[in-house]
């Protein structure tokens, strides 16, 4: 059975919104044909405008927004800087509303999720945009669980993702919920990006979050990342820089809003969970990243994300 997915665009939508979730879907139906079987999907971009003008100024050709009562599998709200307009749009609104109960699930990109709750979808849910409209969200609709570090988050039928990129693991995310792992990890092979997986995911790398507006500590931390199997001690990080260990450790935490050991531990994390991913030992792991024992890491693991190494291993490995 082929799987209608529609994906709502509207004028000054981000473009990546639209057709990063588009590839996703578009590249199951491109492996389904090489394997010689039915493509899984039909895709459809649907707006009330004709083409519509995204926000980079690319015009895409659209479809007339369907009649509600038809069939759907996939609703897909994008979002993008004409999303306030959009809101304003009572129709447009109505047509979402419609639209969902038809569609056996419905999900946002981005600033998407302004939509869905203006359509009153995410009453009580919990939800994700993103990380830069999170407090303006929160002020709209606080009657949704906003959460702003995951990259997407599924509350039943319902699935919402942060900013922009974070269509694409959305998408993947949908088509391993249809198709299974391999599939998804498939088109995330053939796509050349990360294969995301739901659950805790930041929307940031430790190094990004740990970035300060003037990039003093920047060098600082590419040094740890090549150096996590060392000692990594207030000392060692304070006379790398310079610095007295009072000074390192107030300027440090004033910049990135960390103590130079909660940076420590997120970079070991962060690289731990990717060694894990690529199906390394939790042994070879712990000693990699510096952990020095395997209870070490796993105490951090089911801090993080409550979940121990070998649990995340066994479940994400290739």
């Amino acid at each position: 059975m082929t799987l209608r997915i529609e994906i709502l665009a509207f004028d000054k939508s981000q473009v990546l919104d639209i057709t990063g979730p588009l590839q996703v879907f578009a590249t199951a139906n491109d492996l389904a044909r090489i394997r010689g079987v039915p493509a899984p999907y039909e895709i459809l971009v649907v707006a009330r405008e004709q083409p519509v003008s995204t926000s980079s100024g690319m015009q895409i050709v659209t479809l007339p927004l369907p009649d509600t009562n038809g069939a759907l599998h996939t609703l897909i709200v994008s979002g993008g800087y004409g999303v306030n307009q959009a809101m304003g749009d009572a129709d447009l609104i109505t047509w979402i509303r419609a639209r969902s109960r038809r569609a056996r699930r419905t999900a946002s990109v981005c600033s998407g999720a302004f939509l869905l709750a203006t359509a009153g979808l995410l009453k009580g849910r919990r939800a994700a945009t993103h990380w830069q409209r999170a407090a303006e969200f929160a002020a709209c609709f606080p009657e949704v669980r906003l959460e702003t570090d995951p990259i997407f988050i599924r509350d039943g039928s319902i699935w919402t993702s942060a900013g922009i990129t974070a269509g694409i693991d959305l998408a993947l995310a949908l088509v391993e919920d249809d198709l299974g792992h391999e599939t998804a990890l498939a088109i995330a092979r053939q796509l050349v990006v990360f294969m995301k997986r739901p659950g805790g995911q930041a929307q940031f790398s430790a190094a990004l979050r740990l970035q300060d507006a003037g990039g003093r500590f920047d060098v600082l931390h590419a040094w740890i990342v090549e150096n996590l199997n060392r000692p990594l001690s207030l000392a060692v990080l304070a006379e790398r820089m310079a610095m007295s260990e009072r000074s390192f450790s107030r300027h440090y935490r004033q910049a990135t809003g960390r103590t130079p050991a909660r940076a420590v531990e997120d970079l070991r994390f962060e690289t731990a969970r990717r060694l894990l991913e690529q199906g390394v030992s939790v042994a070879r792991v712990a000693a990699r990243c510096g952990f020095g024992a395997e209870e070490t890491m796993r105490r951090v693991f089911l801090r993080q994300i409550r979940v121990s190494p070998k649990a995340y291993r066994e479940r994400f490995s290739e």
